[in-house]
């Protein structure tokens, strides 16, 4: 069985719809069941390390995040580590100016840095050591040899290699279940291994648009040439390439997908 990660925001029937015969788990910090609500990185389970700093303790995951941040007028912020609230953790550039960084002992990290160095091994700290999690990760391993598994958060990028968007801890979730879960020693191989899959995938689009039968070479081979060039890593990028006088572009995806005339690694991009 499979895990997927929906937005929270959507409609419950429009993901019901989408995931028929799964069980729907919302994770995030508002989510009714507290077994659940565990998993939120604003969970205050306590005593979290703070990475760079090995006398100072904190609530929860975002609590050691946000008060790691450093920004033009305010550097460290000790008493964001001490938030159990579950509100007002966040520390926003409207508020206290241009962001410089995260604070690392005595370097200051860069945003993609500070997510392998800071945000990823926090979270994984409180997956492995948190008595209330592991046993939530427990009950979900075996709804899993059941069914598919839906998980809602807030955010949706599952990406570690994206730094444009928060990251979803629902897909750091799915990683840790899936055995995945990478550590800053391998991110080096994770990239190599993410960009092998993704180049796989895009030659099994393009290999299924050329044997479509309404595929026509010399209406289409821009766009291939454009999924090569552009770093398209989805369907929705693919059929954004359309434009306005492309309509049947568009169409031509939309059918080679129902038709699942692509490698199933697609999945990994949905």
């Amino acid at each position: 069985m499979k895990i997927f990660v929906a937005n929270k925001k959507n409609k419950i029937e429009n993901v019901q719809r989408k995931y028929p015969f799964s069980t729907i788990l919302d994770i995030t910090s508002t989510s009714e069941y507290r077994g659940l609500r565990v998993l939120s990185p604003f969970y205050p389970h306590r005593n979290i390390p703070v990475p760079g700093m090995p006398n100072k303790k904190a609530t929860c995951v975002e609590a050691v995040w946000q008060g790691l941040k450093v920004f033009k007028g305010c550097g460290v912020d000790y008493d964001t580590f001490q938030n159990d609230t579950m509100k007002n953790i966040k520390r926003s550039v409207r508020k206290y100016g241009k962001p410089l960084g995260h604070q690392y002992g005595d370097k200051l990290l860069n945003y993609e840095d500070a997510r392998w160095l800071i945000y990823l091994p926090t979270y994984l700290y409180v997956l492995k050591t948190v008595p209330s999690v592991s046993r939530t990760i427990e009950k979900i391993k075996e709804e899993l040899k059941k069914r598919d598994v839906v998980f809602l958060d807030y955010n949706t990028n599952c990406d570690l290699l994206d730094y444009t968007k928060p990251l979803s801890h629902a897909g750091l979730v799915k990683l840790y279940i899936e055995e995945r879960y990478p550590l800053f020693s391998e991110k080096e191989q994770y990239i190599s291994t993410q960009q092998s899959l993704m180049n796989k995938s895009i030659e099994d689009i393009i290999d299924a648009i050329k044997h479509n039968e309404r595929y026509k070479e010399h209406i289409y081979s821009p766009y291939i040439k454009s999924i090569r060039e552009c770093g398209i890593s989805n369907w929705n990028e693919i059929a954004a390439l359309s434009g306005e006088k492309c309509d049947g572009w568009k169409t031509l995806v939309n059918e080679i997908k129902e038709k699942d005339m692509v490698n199933k690694q697609l999945s990994l991009f949905d």
